[in-house]
């Protein structure tokens, strides 16, 4: 069994390896469909987005695929709202079903609305003084996602998990001299994550890289997804003290995020929970130019979790993140 799991780190290290270099080799801004690199969950978004080591249920198929094997129960539901800058509004939402021995499946949905977007078109009318004609309200705008996941425990230790999703981004119709083009894409692309517990004091480091795929190509350009990998590592500090450790838990998370659309960021997480029902939540990121710290809560009683986050985005606004989760 052991070899097994070193087999199955040095794939996820070669991996990583291999994405990493594309990072490295391709210049920031330079990606499309960036809807997919932001964060929906409230849990998540509340604790920096430092969630890939202790994410689990439906709700990690959006983070960290393999953090499905950690649920308990046979079902996990999970909805999420965002109501995000220049009034774009995110919906995502998971379903997962434990095959126990088997492993766990899981599939989810992210639906993007853009609002209200006016299309143009450039004229050479020396009449116009604006230098382009409005051409109305354009329809069918919006991005989504929609991912088939599994995920199995190799061991009481070590969990592989990946998704499969087609993602796609309709940016309606431009006006042109030669007629109308079409300013719609899909790419099939994918996910593939590991979760490890070390048995030190609840220790746990996660890895995943997320939107990994061929390259898009529009009508003259080609351009890459926002190829993400994260490494993070999380502990429960109330191991190292004397407090009731059933009805207390103090769980800081550290997290890597490397993107290929921009420089590399550090979030840090903190959440207490009292009784395993409240929960106190907050966050930090680093080197974000909008959005640096981030403040949540939530309650969970039989089964039922209901989270809020909240996300201050300077002169873009606040953001505010609503979860429901249901398990049974």
């Amino acid at each position: 069994m052991r070899n097994k799991i070193y087999f199955w780190l040095s794939g996820i290290l070669l991996l990583n390896s291999l994405s990493y270099s594309q990072i490295d080799l391709n210049k920031t801004a330079q990606s499309t469909m960036n809807f997919l690199l932001v964060s929906t969950s409230s849990k998540a978004s509340a604790l920096g987005d430092a969630y890939t080591s202790i994410g689990s249920g439906s709700e990690a198929m959006f983070y960290n695929p393999a953090g499905l094997a950690g649920m308990q129960t046979e079902f996990d539901i999970n909805l999420n709202y965002t109501g995000w800058i220049a009034d774009i509004k995110y919906l995502s939402g998971g379903v997962a079903w434990n095959l126990y021995d088997i492993g766990v499946i899981g599939i989810n949905l992210l639906t993007v609305d853009y609002g209200t977007i006016n299309g143009t078109s450039l004229t050479l009318d020396i009449g116009n003084d604006l230098g382009y004609i409005d051409n109305g309200e354009i329809s069918n705008v919006g991005a989504y996602a929609i991912g088939l996941s599994y995920a199995r425990a190799i061991s009481q230790e070590f969990s592989i998990g990946g998704t499969v999703k087609l993602v796609g981004q309709n940016l309606g119709v431009s006006i042109v001299q030669a007629g109308s083009v079409e300013n719609n894409a899909s790419k099939l692309s994918f996910d593939a994550g590991v979760k490890y517990k070390t048995g030190f004091k609840g220790f746990m480091f996660g890895m995943s890289i997320r939107n990994f795929s061929t390259e898009v190509k529009y009508v003259e350009e080609g351009f890459q997804l926002p190829l993400r990998f994260t490494l993070g590592i999380s502990m429960d500090l109330v191991d190292f003290t004397n407090f009731d450790k059933d009805n207390n838990s103090l769980m800081l998370s550290v997290e890597s995020i490397n993107d290929r659309s921009h420089a590399q960021q550090i979030g840090f997480g903190l959440e207490y929970e009292f009784l395993k029902m409240f929960s106190l939540r907050g966050g930090y990121i680093l080197e974000n130019d909008e959005n640096s710290f981030n403040l949540g809560l939530g309650i969970s009683w039989y089964g039922l979790s209901v989270d809020y986050a909240y996300s201050p985005y300077g002169l873009l606004g606040d953001i505010n993140r609503f979860s429901v989760r249901f398990s049974y």
